[in-house]
C-alpha cells in the first residue's frame, strides 16, 4: 500500500511515539516543533523532546516562529503532504496550513471528544475522577478541538494513575489509533463523523496556582490534585508559611472530629491528615528549600506527634 507523505508537528514527550510510528510506517517529509526553551539553572536554550528525536534520525526541523509565515507555509506546500499529523504541539494551526494537505490535518487528542476539549485534558479526567479516557483521531478545523471525529480508542483509568503514568499510556494508545486510522483512510473505510453538541467540556492550560489546596477539602479531592498534577505544578499546600509539596499521598476511609489539618496519626507508611471528610495519608513530600523525602522522615525531622496541625 502506500505511504503518505506527511508533515509532522509536535513538541513534548507525549507526541514522540506516534512520530516514531509514523516515520517507521509513512514518508516523513519534516517535523515541525516549537523553537528552544530556555531550561534548567543555567536556562540555556534546550529544543523540545520532538526536535531532539527528530535530528537523532535526520530528518528535517522546522520551527516557525509564525505559523502565517508566507516562507513558512510556501515551505509545507513544497513537500506536498498527504497528511499533517498534529500531536500536542502547542499552537493553533491556521487556516491557511489546514487547506494545504490533500486529506487534511489530523489532530491526535488525549481525550473523548468532546469532553475535555483544550489544553490539559490528561491533568482534567483524573482530577474530575473520571473512569476512563482515551484518545480521538480529529479532522482538524479552525476551532478548537471542534473538528469531526475519525476515529477514537478508550482505555480504563487506573486508581493509581498519575498524570505522568497515564500520559504514557495515552501516548502508545494515540501511536496506534493514527496508524489504524491511516489504515482505514487508505482503504476507503473512514468516515468523519461531527462531533455530538451534548457533552462538551474545555481543559485550560494549566497554572501554578491550580496545583494548591487546603485540608478544608475532602481527602478525594486532595488526592486527585496529586495524581492530576505531577510533574507540573505539582499539589502543594503551606506549612509554616513555607510551600510544602506533596508527590504521593491516599485516601483513607476515616470517621473523626478533628479540625481539617490535625494529624491522626505517623507511622513508617506516612502522615495521615484530617480532612473535611475522610483523612489523607502523605506519603512523599517536599517542603520548600529542602529536597523530596519520605513524609515519615518529614514527621521525624519535624519532631510532629498525634494531635499537631499541619499548618
Amino acid at each position: 500500500m502506500k505511504k503518505y507523505k506527511i508533515v509532522f508537528f509536535g513538541s513534548p514527550e507525549f507526541a514522540i511515539p506516534s512520530l516514531e510510528a509514523l516515520y517507521e510506517n509513512e514518508d516523513l517529509k519534516a517535523v515541525v516543533t516549537q523553537s528552544d526553551k530556555p531550561k534548567g539553572r543555567g536556562l540555556k536554550p534546550s529544543p523540545s523532546p520532538v526536535k531532539a528525536w527528530a535530528l537523532s534520525k535526520g530528518l528535517k526541523v522546522l520551527e516557525p516562529l509564525k505559523l502565517k509565515d508566507p516562507q513558512f507555509i510556501e515551505t509545507i506546500k513544497s513537500f506536498s503532504p498527504d497528511l499533517i499529523v498534529v500531536c500536542a504541539y502547542g499552537k493553533i494551526i491556521p487556516k491557511e496550513l489546514l487547506e494545504i494537505p490533500k486529506f487534511g490535518c489530523w489532530n491526535i487528542h488525549a481525550s473523548l471528544l468532546p469532553k475535555y476539549r483544550g489544553a490539559s485534558p490528561i491533568n482534567w479526567v483524573i482530577l474530575e475522577g473520571e473512569k476512563e479516557t482515551g484518545v480521538t483521531i480529529m479532522l482538524m478545523d479552525e476551532g478548537l478541538d471542534t473538528g469531526p471525529i475519525l476515529l477514537q480508542k478508550k482505555i480504563e483509568i487506573s486508581e493509581k494513575d498519575t498524570a505522568i503514568t497515564l500520559s504514557q499510556k495515552l501516548a502508545q494508545l494515540g501511536k496506534e489509533a493514527i496508524l489504524e486510522a491511516i489504515e482505514l483512510h487508505k482503504k476507503g473505510q473512514l468516515k468523519p463523523v461531527d462531533q455530538p453538541e451534548e457533552g462538551i467540556s474545555w481543559t485550560p492550560i494549566l497554572k501554578k496556582e491550580d496545583g494548591f489546596f487546603t485540608f478544608e477539602e475532602p481527602a478525594k479531592i486532595i488526592e486527585r490534585k496529586v495524581r492530576a498534577f505531577l510533574p507540573w505544578p505539582t499539589a502543594y499546600t503551606y506549612y509554616k508559611n513555607k510551600l510544602l509539596k506533596i508527590f504521593s499521598a491516599k485516601t483513607v476511609s476515616f470517621h473523626h472530629n478533628e479540625k481539617p489539618g490535625t494529624i491522626l496519626d505517623i507511622s513508617k507508611e506516612g502522615i495521615l491528615v484530617a480532612t473535611s471528610e475522610d483523612a489523607i495519608l502523605l506519603k512523599e513530600v517536599q517542603l520548600e528549600g529542602k529536597k523530596k523525602i519520605s513524609a515519615y522522615e518529614f514527621a521525624c525531622g519535624q519532631r510532629f506527634k498525634k494531635g499537631d496541625l499541619l499548618e
